[in-house]
């Protein structure tokens, strides 16, 4: 991407749980965005500083699929970039969000326990619904989705995803991660007891409505990278944006850049 005249810098926020935020969903994010002149802010449920997902760092537990489901290269670089910057290290609390000192809003994931502080948070649910009946640019990836998908428009007092089209984690990567590592880390990779694809077509207007993208397919499984955009998945739909899982993260960022076109 171009870098934009100062002009058009524009300021994202980015809310993040306690801990066990996926590293590459939102470092990549964040490393895009910010490349591209903009400027990421982050909050957290109490203004404390968060922590990526430790397994999805190292692969440390996993056992031998452990480098295969961690973090690439391109995902641990640039978590390890992220954990220098000044706006990581200094987050909002989710109570002092408004939705007027934010041009967008990214919804990253993850999947591990920790998750919960931010998809069980009622303030940041509040928040995302008066974000989407804003009509400003919205990405959500992965259990970002999930987030979204449990927040209720003010304007309708419906889910802000009733109607839209989105993706998210699809059932069979989710199901298949969980009966790859059961025997390591149990429920590791079950946040719920209901998939994300289950939870997030119950709020949208029909089923259909949800988009897996790719199954018997090798791009099913392959990462995205900066040079190879191809191989990421994204649904559109107006000025949301969705994708289904970290290897989505380059192409994600790359088309949420336009969104602001």
């Amino acid at each position: 991407m171009s870098m934009p005249t100062h002009h058009t810098a524009k300021t994202i926020v980015m809310p993040l749980p306690s801990s066990d935020f996926d590293p590459t969903e939102i470092a990549v994010t964040w490393q895009i965005l910010t490349n591209a002149g903009h400027t990421v802010i982050f909050a957290t449920p109490d203004g404390r500083v968060s922590a990526a997902d430790a397994k999805m760092v190292t692969g440390e537990g996993l056992g031998l699929l452990g480098t295969l489901l961690r973090a690439d290269d391109n995902g641990r670089h640039a978590y390890q970039a992220l954990l220098s910057d000044n706006n990581f290290n200094h987050p909002l609390d989710y109570t002092a969000l408004q939705v007027a000192n934010f041009d967008g809003l990214i919804l990253g994931g993850g999947h591990a326990v920790g998750m919960k502080t931010y998809l069980e948070s009622t303030i940041l649910q509040q928040f995302v619904g008066l974000f989407f009946d804003s009509n400003k640019p919205i990405g959500a990836i992965c259990h970002g989705v999930v987030l979204a998908a449990r927040c209720i428009s003010p304007q309708t007092g419906k889910s802000v995803l009733l109607g839209k089209k989105t993706t998210a984690l699809p059932e069979f990567m989710e199901l298949s991660a969980w009966a790859l590592t059961k025997y390591k880390v149990g429920d590791y990779y079950r946040t719920y007891p209901i998939t994300v694809q289950k939870e997030v077509s119950l709020a949208l207007k029909q089923p259909s409505d949800f988009i897996v993208g790719p199954i018997l397919s090798l791009r099913a499984a392959l990462r995205d990278s900066p040079t190879k955009l191809h191989l990421g998945f994204t649904v559109q739909d107006g000025q949301y944006l969705s994708a289904r899982w970290p290897g989505d993260a380059h192409r994600f960022a790359t088309e949420f850049l336009g969104l602001f076109a």
